[in-house]
Parts: structure tokens; sequence; C-alpha cells
């Protein structure tokens, strides 16, 4: 089962890069994060012609939104809301091989203080109702795969410059230790970094605001995929898909891809 998850930044503006995904990757399953369209106009009729029959989506005017393409039937769809908010962030399907989380964590806005800065302090307390929740719904031996925009890159290989992001949003001690503390719940295991050492630089995500953002290479691993013990020997094939990010009205993530021999 090949599983690509991309913040596609509006399923509708992108769609032809999300067919061009498709060639790239053969997945058999995509979990997208931001589709930015209300359930009314999500392109359905248009995915499935991609070779998806079974969709889900959640989405919303403007921002956030998920949705789940499969080529497996999807199951017991649950779109869980946290923090009193109905934003859209969290969808959870059932399919034969595994129970799949597709997850958008909010960004945070630009001050890592939470008593200055309201959405910093979202971001913080969704991570903790999260955490919980899975440690009280789920056990270490259910079959599990999360994925999704989980807007922290936690280790220092995880970004450009570890040294000047420990005060930038996505990486600061305290969100790190937060997403630590939820891989923890249920001993998920970050299957990218089980494949690519983590040794290695890796980033997912790169700045519209940088000019070259080749040449600067100033990115982030915002994207991840975690599986539970049980789906830990299933990994096999990982890829980031780098050059996607130098495609016409690219998002600024890009997607990753993990196939799970299950």
């Amino acid at each position: 089962m090949r599983v690509v998850t991309w913040n596609i930044n509006s399923v509708r503006l992108r769609f032809d890069l999300l067919a061009k995904v498709v060639d790239t990757l053969a997945p058999d399953v995509i979990c997208l994060q931001e589709i930015k369209v209300v359930d009314e106009l999500f392109p359905a009729d248009a995915c499935k012609s991609l070779g998806f029959p079974h969709i889900a989506f959640h989405g919303m005017k403007g921002y956030n939104g998920v949705a789940i393409l499969s080529k497996y039937p999807l199951r017991d769809v649950q779109t869980p809301s946290w923090c009193g908010r109905d934003d859209r962030r969290h969808m959870v399907a059932r399919l034969d091989q595994a129970e799949i989380h597709c997850l958008y964590v909010p960004a945070g806005g630009d001050i890592p203080d939470p008593d200055q800065n309201d959405k910093f302090a979202h971001k913080l307390d969704f991570l903790r109702q999260v955490t919980d929740w899975l440690a009280d719904t789920y056990t270490p031996q259910d079959k599990l795969v999360l994925v999704g925009d989980l807007n922290i890159a936690p280790l220092e290989t995880d970004v450009w410059s570890h040294k000047q992001l420990l005060k930038v949003v996505s990486h600061t001690p305290v969100e790190v230790e937060l997403l630590n503390r939820m891989q923890a719940s249920l001993n998920w295991v970050d299957s990218m970094r089980q494949v690519i050492p983590p040794s290695e630089k890796l980033f997912t995500w790169w700045s519209y605001r940088s000019p070259d953002w080749q040449k600067n290479d100033r990115g982030r691993r915002l994207d991840h995929v975690w599986v539970t013990p049980p789906l830990a020997e299933a990994v096999g094939e990982v890829r980031v898909l780098r050059e996607a990010r130098s495609w016409e009205q690219p998002s600024d993530h890009v997607p990753v891809l993990v196939e799970l021999k299950i």
C-alpha cells in the first residue's frame, strides 16, 4: 500500500499538480491537508477519474480542510474536532490494511509565546488534546498510520539551521517536546527516519518568501508519516518528491510517499 501525504494548499487550484503526483508516485492512498474548499465544491468526480473511487473530505472555505483519496474502501470515517473549534483538521478512516489518520496541526503564528499569541496557544492545546485522545482511544498494538502536516520539525536535521530556528515557530523546544509526547503516546515509529537516517538533512517545506528556494535550501521537515509498532517492519520505500516544489504554482509543501508492505 503506497501512501502519500501532501499539504496541497488548495485542491482546486492545484488539481493538475495532484494528477502529476499520481502519475509520478503511483499511490494507493492520498491524504491531503489544506484543501481549502467547502464540501459542496470538492472535485470528487475529478479525483475519482484519477483512479480513486473511494473519497472522503471535510473542508471549509478559504483554509484548512482534509481529504483522503483511496483505491480501497474507506469505512467508519470520522472527523474529530479539537479545542472547541470546527476547523476541519483531522480525518480518520478504516481500511482493511490499517486505520489512517490524516492530520493538519495548526501552524501557530509567528510569536512562540502562548501568552502573547493565541495561535501558538491553540497549537499547543491542539497537540495536548490529540495526544491524550490517542492514548485513551488506542493501544500500541493497533495497526495505525498517522500522516500529515504536523507543522513541527523535531530533529536538528529537520531544519536548515537548528541554532537559528530554536526560537522560530515549528522548531521551538516546547513544540518538539509536545510532538515527542504525541509520538510516545502509542510508541509511534517515524517511518521517514526509519529509512532516511536522522543524521541526514531532510525537508518537506520551503517558504514562498525565499527568492531561490533551491539555492538557499532553507527548508524544514513539517510533513510526517508515523506507524504503530505492528507496521514498523512493513515500511519499505520512502520518497520526498522534492522536485514538486519547482512545478508551476507549487504548494510550499511537497508530497511524501511511504510504502507499506501490507
